[in-house]
């Protein structure tokens, strides 16, 4: 999955939670980039201390509002406040607050929150790349909702259908997912599933295996390119479903609970921590 992002070149199998120069020297990696929320070891210490202390460790800013947190969340909270044409709403607000939460206060890095798209985020992940005479353009339709592994296999697939594949991919609005998937789908709105494909490596329509939805009228989404004889189904040769992600989730919902209070209790012992020392560097204290 990770492997079929546009900018990784190299994958590194079962590599070490603990970020050692070690590691770094193994693949002759000039230093190492974590976004700015903490990472901490099961007693405390920052995974990444000891590149830090070698300067060879970077930071970028974490995206608000997207981590495998956040997603977890809207799905075991069941509500629609994610969707792109819906505001946040106080009762969501109020559920997300409490979710997953420790007694004691709130973490800044753990939490289920709202991400805002831009236009300029967009034009970073869009390649720029427009169709060559020559190319056979393909359009794919979807909801393509916490893309995943499947959906790569499905892209991969189409790929293979010519010599010089440009893919067009369709996305369907929230409002559309939701009315043929119902509950609280699609998980992740129109912004942050346009984002998903466009980081993907990515005169024939094509569709996976899935049920084909009819439209409003009944009628069949893909009557026009039937007609014409360019409509074509591809086996991904995966099984695996937006709707199997979710089950797992719920399924094990006690457990992710648990993981967060945790997680967060850490946390906020590394911000105390920080806050003391911040206070013990003020002229006047006893310690300066």
């Amino acid at each position: 999955m990770v492997q079929a992002i546009k900018w990784v070149d190299e994958i590194v199998p079962g590599a070490p939670y603990v970020t050692t120069l070690e590691t770094l020297d193994k693949y002759n990696c000039d230093f190492c980039v974590h976004g700015n929320d903490i990472t901490l070891t099961v007693d405390g210490k920052d995974t990444y201390e000891e590149v830090k202390a070698a300067g060879r460790y970077r930071e970028c800013k974490r995206t608000q509002g997207v981590s495998t947190t956040d997603l977890v969340g809207r799905m075991l909270l069941m509500t629609k406040a994610h969707h792109s044409n819906i505001d946040e709403d106080l009762d969501y607000r109020k559920h997300t607050d409490n979710f997953g939460k420790g007694p004691k206060g709130h973490s800044p890095w753990t939490g289920v929150s709202q991400f805002l798209q831009t236009s300029q985020k967009i034009i970073q992940f869009a390649s720029g790349k427009e169709p060559q005479p020559g190319d056979t353009i393909i359009y794919v339709a979807g909801a393509f909702d916490l893309f995943h592994i499947g959906h790569v296999d499905f892209l991969e697939k189409v790929h293979q259908l010519a010599e010089r594949p440009y893919i067009i991919a369709g996305l369907h609005f929230d409002q559309e997912v939701n009315r043929y998937k119902g509950k609280n789908y699609p998980i992740m709105n129109i912004h942050e599933r346009t984002l998903s494909v466009l980081a993907c490596r990515v005169e024939l329509v094509c569709h996976g295996m899935t049920e084909v939805v009819p439209d409003k009228d009944g009628s069949d989404p893909y009557m026009e390119p039937k007609r014409r004889g360019i409509f074509q189904l591809v086996n991904s040769g995966s099984n695996l479903t937006t709707d199997l992600i979710v089950q797992r989730i719920i399924k094990n919902r006690l457990e992710f609970e648990a993981r967060n209070q945790k997680k967060e209790a850490k946390e906020l012992a590394v911000l105390e921590a920080m806050k003391k020392l911040e206070e013990e560097k003020q002229p006047g204290s006893p310690q300066s």
